[in-house]
């Protein structure tokens, strides 16, 4: 690797993209308890909920009541995803509770098409309108381009179509890329040429933040997060608990989990600036709620515990 960052920042999305993949139903209460949970971590970054119609994401049709009632340390910026402007429209309802706003499309025509009903310039015209609005209200906006580094319908996806795609999301006020890995396609060797094409073609640095959203259907989660670090990528999203996931393929896992993200950063002595034992609290939550075992290895293992690990000392003679 390249020298290691001394930093990083992360976005908890748990309680969005995590939620609305799970088939169980989860009450606003515990949402809200959960969500009170992950702010006592140290977390700077939280994607809440998401304004979308009821009768596409039943999960989510509390996102109102969710954003009223969680209360949350001043530190912690808060994010919602909209899909379009009447999404929009009921965000800035609560635009004393909200920090972010999160933008959405596809790379590929095929898998926008099947979830969004759209073509890309369709959602590229539509979030022309979303972003300036945001921006407007005062909000911090991210654009989040799914299926970055493959398409499940398309294959491979060429990186130039990606970087025009954010090009046009920046052009319109988004401060923020995140480069999604949908359904888990993505290899590190890809992932670290990707970044370093991105800061190239993107900037990135202070003025436009590129972020990596990485899922770990294949079990390269991780191994994506150090190639894109070594890219010089510095900001990720993550789920606790590895909540969420993705559709297709059928049986894909979910998202890196954070608890997993943070300790593997954490060991190799870059800062997360978040509490891992109180994360870990979170997910086992997280797990009694919903009734089974979650798929997150620190959850399962617990952190490193270098005390205990450290070689009994001989006795000393008497």
């Amino acid at each position: 690797m390249s020298a290691a960052p001394q930093r990083v920042r992360i976005r908890e999305v748990g309680p969005r993209d995590g939620f609305q993949n799970e088939p169980e139903v989860i009450s606003t209460d515990d949402k809200v308890r959960l969500i009170e949970l992950l702010g006592a971590t140290g977390l700077t970054r939280m994607e809440l909920t998401s304004f979308v119609r009821a009768d596409v994401i039943a999960q989510l049709s509390d996102a109102a009541q969710v954003l009223s009632r969680a209360e949350l340390p001043d530190t912690v910026a808060v994010s919602v995803l909209v899909p379009n402007e009447r999404g929009l429209d009921a965000a800035l309802e609560h635009v004393d509770r909200i920090d972010d706003v999160s933008v959405f499309l596809s790379a590929s025509q095929t898998h926008n098409a099947k979830n969004v009903n759209r073509t890309v310039e369709e959602s590229l015209d539509g979030l022309s309108r979303v972003i300036p609005r945001a921006r407007e209200a005062g909000l911090r906006v991210t654009g989040v381009i799914a299926t970055s580094f493959g398409c499940p319908y398309e294959g491979r996806v060429d990186p130039d179509r990606v970087f025009a795609i954010a090009g046009r999301l920046v052009a319109h006020g988004a401060q923020e890329i995140g480069f999604g890995d949908t359904t888990g396609m993505a290899n590190p060797r890809q992932v670290r040429a990707f970044f370093q094409a991105a800061a190239i073609a993107l900037g990135g640095g202070d003025e436009i933040e590129l972020t990596a959203h990485f899922h770990n259907t294949r079990g390269q989660g991780l191994a994506n997060v150090l190639a894109a670090l070594d890219a010089g990528c510095r900001s990720f999203e993550s789920s606790f608990g590895e909540l969420g996931g993705c559709p297709v393929p059928a049986g894909a896992t979910g998202n890196i989990a954070t608890e997993d993200l943070v300790s593997m950063l954490e060991e190799m002595g870059i800062a997360t600036g978040i509490d891992l034992p109180a994360m870990l609290t979170a997910a086992r939550e997280a797990q009694r709620i919903l009734g089974r075992p979650l798929g997150s290895h620190t959850l399962t293992a617990g952190p490193v515990d270098w005390q205990a690990a450290r070689p009994a000392q001989p006795a000393q003679p008497a």
